[in-house]
């Protein structure tokens, strides 16, 4: 696991961070950990479906639009790959 020294951290935030620690009941170190990951790690993965369905709907697509999507799409079959 890394470790990682933050400097130069205004009092302000450092009483702020302390302060949500105690209200958590961790530890201030254990707190700027929590903040972390919940910042930089997402707590879901990104489904396709999901962002295809969100796309769909920020764009507006209606049942016709899709209809006419399928319409013009190539129905031919894809050649199997074939690796040398």
């Amino acid at each position: 696991m890394a470790v990682l020294t933050v400097r130069n951290v205004p009092d302000e935030v450092h009483r702020a961070l302390r302060v949500r620690a105690a209200e958590h009941g961790r530890s201030a170190e254990a707190e700027v950990r929590e903040i972390l990951s919940a910042a930089l790690v997402p707590s879901q993965r990104l489904l396709l479906g999901d962002a295809l369905v969100s796309l769909g709907r920020d764009l507006a697509l209606t049942d016709d639009d899709v209809a006419a999507l399928d319409a013009v799409r190539d129905q031919t079959p894809a050649e199997p790959l074939t690796l040398p």
